[in-house]
Formats: C-alpha cells, sequence, structure tokens
C-alpha cells in the first residue's frame, strides 16, 4: 500500500491550515492517482503521465507489476513498439491542470492507476478479433 504526500500552494498562509487531512486525502482531480494505491506484483497499471517518451513511457501505456519497492516500481511494459521491456516507475510530484478547488493542491505519487478495464477514450483504434 503506497501513501502520497501532499502540499497546498497558496499565498495565503491562513488558508493552508483550513483544510482538514481526511478532506486533501480525499480528493482525485482529473488524471491524478488516488491518495492511496493497492498494488501487488502481477497486477496491470496504467501511466497517466509522460515519463520518457523514448524509451514508451507515456500517458495510457499499460504495464505489469514485477517488484514493488519504497519510491519505485519496477515493471514490463505491456504495449507498443517495445513490448516486454522493464521500465522503473519513480515517485513524481502532480498537479491537477483542471482544479476547481481555492487552493493548488500538490500530490507526490506514482502516476499510475491500476488497469483493470480500458476507458473509451483509450480504447480508440483498438480492434476485437
Amino acid at each position: 500500500m503506497y501513501f502520497s504526500a501532499y502540499s497546498i500552494i497558496s499565498e495565503d498562509q491562513e488558508e493552508q491550515n483550513n483544510f482538514q487531512l481526511d478532506f486533501i486525502n480525499a480528493l482525485t482531480p482529473t488524471r491524478m492517482p488516488p491518495h492511496v494505491l493497492n498494488l501487488k506484483v502481477g497486477a496491470v497499471i496504467m501511466l497517466l503521465r509522460k515519463l520518457n517518451q523514448l524509451a514508451g513511457l507515456c500517458n495510457g501505456t499499460r504495464l505489469i507489476i514485477r517488484k514493488l519497492m519504497p519510491n519505485v516500481i519496477h515493471a514490463e511494459i505491456l504495449t507498443g513498439h517495445i513490448k516486454g521491456l522493464h521500465a522503473f516507475i519513480p515517485r513524481i510530484t502532480l498537479s491537477p491542470s483542471d482544479s476547481n478547488l481555492p487552493f493548488q493542491l500538490q500530490r507526490r505519487q506514482f502516476p499510475i492507476l491500476l488497469a483493470f478495464a480500458m476507458t473509451i477514450n483509450k480504447s480508440q483504434g483498438v480492434f476485437k478479433k
């Protein structure tokens, strides 16, 4: 189980203290991983951010977890021309771009989601045999 670390960016120092930890942890803005990631070796995950385009680590890339470590996830790429290659996914600082919150949230977490199903947008161009 991986927990995120967060920070609130606001010019008003008093405003930063107005929000309870439970409220901040419950927020899941668009394209942001949740506060808690329950992961297991063998789980299929999808990247939410472009980490290294040349290495094939782009938004929407599917991977399978091979090893879980405190600050990095060892995974095998399942899609694209580099299928089968191994990659290391680090924790990064993420900020939502379309937040309607009165402050800017930054969350340090792995940029992934469990990939049990494919979204409609990600499935465009995929053909069923």
